[in-house]
């Protein structure tokens, strides 16, 4: 492998030959992590992005071009477009626990804020727990991949190997679901 050109293991890469990636993986490690590790100063969330950024290298349809440049200037670009996306995924997590931590002490330390209210907003959340169980497994994975951490249509087609009409088409159905059950048991 180690004679192999960064295309060529590319190529085997996508035929889902395991040691192109380790091989590559070997080659780039310390560029990665490095680059990643700038942006982050933070080891551990260093370590989650490198394992997205050879996921991704494992799991992209399109790979490499090398008409298009070199390969270590789209390693890095798929790193630093993942490092960017792990901070906007982290920074709304952080943002919606702020919310709910807030919303939350709200609702204990202020006065006006009745038995029925507090009810009323457990029953909300409780409501769309339920709204869950009509979900299949593919379709709660949707909505977690897409709504919760933060993937694009077009990745989530891309890690599921299905055409991106299919993950469409699986949303359109989970999300009628969804809206039908929760008017139904809100209504009641």
């Amino acid at each position: 492998m180690q004679n192999k050109t960064d295309a060529e293991l590319m190529v085997l890469i996508k035929a889902q030959h395991r040691p192109a990636l380790e091989e590559l993986y070997d080659r780039y490690i310390k560029l990665v992590y490095s680059f990643i590790l700038k942006s982050t100063r933070d080891q551990e969330k260093t370590r989650v992005i490198v394992q997205l950024v050879f996921t991704r290298i494992w799991t992209t349809k399109n790979g490499y071009n090398p008409e298009k440049g070199q390969f270590v200037n789209w390693l890095l670009t798929i790193t630093r477009n993942i490092t960017i996306d792990y901070h906007r995924k982290e920074k709304r997590d952080n943002t919606l626990t702020s919310i709910t931590t807030g919303q939350l002490e709200y609702i204990a330390d202020n006065p006006s804020n009745g038995p029925e209210e507090i009810v009323s907003r457990k029953l909300i959340r409780d409501q769309v727990q339920k709204a869950y169980q009509y979900l299949s497994k593919s379709q709660i994975e949707l909505i977690q991949c897409l709504y919760w951490e933060g993937y694009t249509l077009r990745e989530i087609a891309e890690m599921n190997k299905e055409p991106i009409g299919t993950i469409k088409s699986r949303l359109h159905q989970t999300l009628k679901i969804l809206r039908s059950h929760l008017v139904l048991e809100m209504g009641e």
